[in-house]
């Protein structure tokens, strides 16, 4: 790589980091926050992610995804923007709800999938995270070990989930405080500055502002969560150009 071609923000994340006020958006809209993260630094940007990520998707993406280890060895910096779904509650073990996509024929996956939908808010406020907080951390620290083998040093950035108001999950987020104390600490062990989507978002997102669904943002909630990843980065050692704000 030139020593004078623009470095890579390389970005694991969920449908969070490119969901606007009305549904989902390209990875190049220059409105979503790691567009505008992007844009401080100078740099390119590689957003992995799929609606639903969960941190043991990112370890997938990490080791299993060839844009991955193209984006690797020109990265700058590396942002986990995953947790959210991590702490969601979940009704159904998370194997067995992914399946509801493969169920045969399409009538028969059409009530399942309804039936789910029925009985998901009504069963959110006592179900379990869709991951448990140790698998988290165990997901994030072998994807963390695996990265930085292949770039020893680079800058990471880790995150806690967001908040939501989402009918679809009965507006229970009973997951969130041992997600958020898990990444905490696994990251104050390996020195990772962390982004609490909460303060960014919360003030958005819980007056009604956000997508309508209750748990996207608009786009003042990604310029928070993007105020705060720059100052992540620059923890983290990665300066932004201030004559770009």
């Amino acid at each position: 790589m030139s020593s004078d071609a623009p470095r890579t923000l390389l970005i694991f994340c969920d449908s969070l980091s490119y969901y606007g006020p009305q549904g989902g958006l390209p990875s190049d809209d220059p409105r979503i926050w790691p567009n505008i993260v992007a844009r401080q630094l100078g740099w390119d940007v590689e957003l992995i992610g799929r609606i639903g990520w969960t941190s043991r998707d990112v370890w997938w993406a990490a080791t299993q995804d060839p844009r991955a280890w193209a984006a690797l060895p020109r990265a700058g910096a590396v942002i986990f923007a995953t947790s959210g779904m991590d702490s969601l509650p979940s009704p159904l073990p998370t194997a067995l709800r992914e399946l509801i996509r493969y169920v045969r024929p399409s009538w028969l996956r059409r009530w399942v999938r309804d039936g789910y939908g029925w009985v998901q808010p009504k069963l959110s406020p006592i179900a379990r995270p869709a991951l448990p907080p140790h698998l988290s951390v165990e997901y994030l620290e072998m994807t963390r070990g695996a990265l930085d083998f292949n770039r020893p040093g680079i800058p990471m950035v880790a995150s806690v989930p967001s908040v939501h108001i989402a009918p679809t999950y009965g507006m229970s987020h009973r997951g969130r405080p041992g997600t958020v104390a898990a990444i905490n600490e696994w990251a104050a062990e390996h020195g990772i500055p962390v982004v609490d989507l909460k303060e960014a978002v919360a003030e958005e997102v819980m007056a009604g502002r956000g997508n309508p669904d209750g748990i996207h943002w608009n786009f003042e909630a990604h310029q928070g969560v993007a105020d705060l990843m720059l100052k992540a980065l620059a923890e983290a050692g990665v300066p932004h150009d201030t004559t770009c704000d």
